[in-house]
């Protein structure tokens, strides 16, 4: 098992939906109205200075699965640009 984790401007939300959607994926846990900083996106804190969100959506699947949705992101980031959505993939150890 792994977990998928994509971080990415909530401005994308309809567009990483679509990617979960497309590699069949229906469970999930979404965090929205995140802040951080990136080198490729710069510093999103919601306020006047540093405007802008981020949202996290994480997905526990099978390896097969994590690479697809990887490669979907991979797709995206080509057709918007790298700096308003990044993907991991992370081992499951466990789950109970």
């Amino acid at each position: 098992m792994k977990m998928a984790m994509i971080v990415y401007n909530e401005a994308l939300d309809a567009e990483v939906m679509e990617v979960l959607s497309h590699c069949g994926l229906k469970n999930y846990t979404k965090t929205t109205g995140v802040f951080g900083r990136g080198t490729a996106s710069g510093t999103h804190l919601g306020n006047d200075i540093w405007p802008g969100r981020n949202n996290i959506l994480q997905v526990a699947c099978e390896e097969k699965q994590a690479q697809e949705m990887l490669n979907c992101v991979r797709s995206l980031r080509k057709k918007l640009g790298p700096e308003g959505i990044k993907a991991f993939i992370l081992p499951i150890e466990e789950i109970t």
